[in-house]
């Protein structure tokens, strides 16, 4: 059954605010590797695209020659490893949900608009904090990095998830904070949320949005305005498939 419309929600720094646990568990790596470690607003700037790329980004920050310390791939692997396994037995202990998430979900829920989360965090650490966070049974399908062969921002990430859920892409619209929600929203021809001051390094003048917010407080009246639209074009197709049976009928 093709459903009302779709909201697809990316994860970090859209839904929940993780900075803090994911500091704690990329320091946690960096120091027993020999490295650095980083603060928190510098680890909201890397976490858009995954732990591995999060790991290799932090030390790219360093001189190149750190760098080369870590070419071996077994070891970046076993970092990576590291970073997963410390992370996803420290999941919630400071994490929480962005500002309006809650209401907005309830919301969406009551106007019988369906929900998918497209994340580049690996699909059990996406479900786990989504469970012990307590929004997880807002959503139909979660869909991790590891979920398709590709993640954002291939298009696929969202087309697929809408397709799973039976939605019409044309009646979906990402909410996400980074570039690589926007890249893939983008491609996917999606309208796109941009959630202010998310985890990337570049600044909202650089990222492709429709519509910008700053936390999820007032966001059904944007939401209204395409469930609106939407729900204008759906009644003048059934008109229009009226009145082509009518004249039909008429002709015969």
């Amino acid at each position: 059954m093709t459903q009302i419309y779709t909201i697809l929600f990316d994860l970090d720094g859209t839904l929940v605010d993780t900075a803090p646990d994911l500091m704690r568990a990329h320091n946690h790596v960096m120091s027993k590797f020999g490295y650095p470690t980083k603060s928190t607003e510098e680890i909201r700037n890397l976490v858009g695209q995954g732990a591995g790329a999060m790991l290799g980004r932090s030390i790219w920050g360093q001189a190149k020659k750190e760098f080369g310390k870590v070419q071996d791939e077994k070891i970046k692997k076993e970092m990576v490893k590291e970073f997963v396994e410390y992370y996803g037995n420290n999941i919630v202990n400071e994490s929480k949900l962005i500002d309006g998430v809650k209401d907005f979900l309830i919301w969406s829920k009551e106007k019988k608009i369906s929900m998918g989360v497209c994340t580049n965090k690996q699909e059990h650490l996406a479900i786990d904090l989504l469970k012990k966070i307590g929004i997880y049974d807002f959503f139909e399908y979660v869909a991790g990095h590891n979920t398709f062969d590709y993640c954002k921002p291939d298009p696929r990430h969202l087309t697929d998830v809408v397709e799973i859920m039976q939605g019409d892409i044309s009646k979906t619209i990402m909410i996400g904070d980074s570039e690589t929600d926007a890249d893939a929203a983008h491609a996917a021809k999606i309208p796109f949320i941009l959630v202010k001051d998310g985890y990337t390094e570049k600044t909202t003048d650089q990222i492709h949005h429709d519509h910008l917010i700053k936390d999820f407080i007032g966001i059904e009246k944007i939401i209204l305005k395409y469930l609106n639209l939407s729900m204008m074009f759906t009644m003048m197709s059934i008109i229009y498939s009226m009145m082509r049976l009518m004249k039909r009928l008429f002709l015969f």
